[in-house]
């Protein structure tokens, strides 16, 4: 990945070219990529752990999803108000107080599972857990994205904000699809209690760590009182059609996220082996992290609207071939073609919110985007999760053939949003190309 930024050099253009290029990687420190893949880990296994946890302790997928739904209410909830925070006040303080707060009630919800406490108890602590997971991949974004606007010259900043989405899609995708798979590896290992009581403590060392990783210093500088503020667009700009399309292509994704792992804990508890929709759920990554670091290569003339709307069709197939395969293979290529579709969605949608974030908004838009994919998928978690016990698998099956039309039908509703948007961006990227 050369993720470069330059700087004037006296000397002229022969001594800029012997000095050598600083890459993003070096100006964020070497442990910044590592740290902030690790940080992402308890984020993406809080639903199917808490899902996984319910429905041992408490024998039943209906609770399980619900459980697992008050997980993402509480994070479309609060997620967008912790970004807000994070804007004003720095990220180191709102990771901090939430890393704290999360990984304090992950052990409750732990004990209250296997307690005497009622469903309602359990639902309340998933809503909190929810409530204070700790924004990461979203402030990532908003970190990175400050760097590369504020430290690249103009003519450099589209491919590099190119590479650098497709690098952070790819790397949600590896984390959602692991996430799930660490969570099926614990349960499988430890016990169902483990994956909740693992996110827990990598909760608290790692999102810690990520909090007062030097790169944080950033946004808290923009915010401290020796330094101007950064004046902020109105709250109503995140309010827009252009910017709540992104949100609700977001909920799609999220919403076939969570309906084909339940679904598949569907599917392979027929079989007597729910522990394994993890493993199978994997297959869905593969092609996604693929396509997603893909993108970086596409040409500038094939534009942010039509990339969307061209790969939701190939995400709806895969979902079509999902909910009809009549064998386990054919259900494994249909997940393989639905990630081909996913990967280069996520990292065009977060491309366009990028460039549609309000001024000072950044790390707010970041937020709500990365709530919406948990909120879809918890949501699709309880919705599946009740269809499957009162209709059966195959009724959970055609939910991922819904959520993927979701993703569809805001592409196509994008489409009348982005005429403007793709000349400006297909400008920037062929002249960046040009130049790099």
């Amino acid at each position: 990945m050369t993720l470069t930024h330059s700087t004037p050099r006296p000397g002229g253009p022969q001594a800029a070219e012997r000095e050598p290029e600083t890459t993003l990687p070096q100006t964020m420190g070497r442990t910044y990529f590592p740290l902030a893949f690790v940080a992402r880990l308890p984020f993406a296994m809080m639903v199917v752990g808490v899902l996984t946890l319910v429905v041992a302790g408490r024998d039943s997928l209906t609770l399980g999803g619900a459980t697992s739904g008050m997980v993402g209410l509480g994070a479309a909830i609060c997620g967008p108000l912790i970004g807000a925070w994070a804007d004003r006040a720095g990220q180191r303080r709102a990771l901090l107080a939430t890393a704290a707060a999360n990984s304090v009630l992950l052990l409750a919800l732990t004990g209250a599972v296997y307690s005497t406490l009622t469903d309602a108890v359990v639902l309340a602590v998933a809503f909190g857990i929810g409530a204070t997971a700790p924004q990461v991949p979203p402030m990532s974004r908003s970190r990175l994205v400050g760097v590369i606007t504020s430290r690249l010259p103009a003519a450099r900043r589209g491919a590099v904000l190119d590479r650098t989405m497709s690098y952070e899609a790819a790397v949600d995708e590896v984390v959602f699809v692991f996430g799930p798979f660490v969570v099926g590896l614990l349960a499988a290992l430890f016990g169902p209690a483990a994956p909740t009581l693992a996110a827990a403590v990598l909760t608290a060392v790692a999102v810690g760590a990520f909090a007062l990783h030097a790169s944080g210093r950033t946004t808290a500088a923009r915010t401290g009182r020796s330094q101007p503020r950064v004046a902020q667009a109105p709250a109503h700009e995140l309010w827009r059609g252009r910017v709540l399309v992104l949100v609700a292509g977001f909920v799609g994704i999220g919403l076939f996220f969570g309906s084909v792992l339940t679904a598949l804990s569907a599917y392979t508890g027929d079989a007597g082996h729910s522990e394994r929709a993890g493993l199978l759920y994997g297959f869905m990554g593969i092609g996604s992290a693929v396509t997603a670091l893909a993108v970086s290569a596409f040409p500038a003339r094939f534009s942010l609207r039509a990339r969307w709307a061209s790969f939701a069709v190939v995400q709806l197939a895969g979902a079509v071939v999902v909910a009809t395969a009549p064998s386990t293979g054919v259900l494994l290529a249909g997940l393989l073609l639905a990630g081909l579709g996913i990967g280069p969605s996520l990292v065009t949608i977060y491309s366009l919110g990028s460039e549609r974030s309000p001024v000072g908004r950044s790390a707010t838009l970041m937020t709500m985007l990365g709530s919406a994919i948990i909120l879809g998928q918890s949501a699709a978690s309880a919705v599946t999760g009740v269809l499957a016990d009162t209709f059966g698998t195959p009724a959970a099956m055609a939910v991922p053939v819904v959520a993927a039309g979701i993703v569809a039908g805001s592409a196509a509703a994008n489409w009348r949003f982005s005429g403007s948007d793709d000349r400006r961006s297909e400008r920037r990227r062929g002249t960046s190309r040009i130049r790099s």
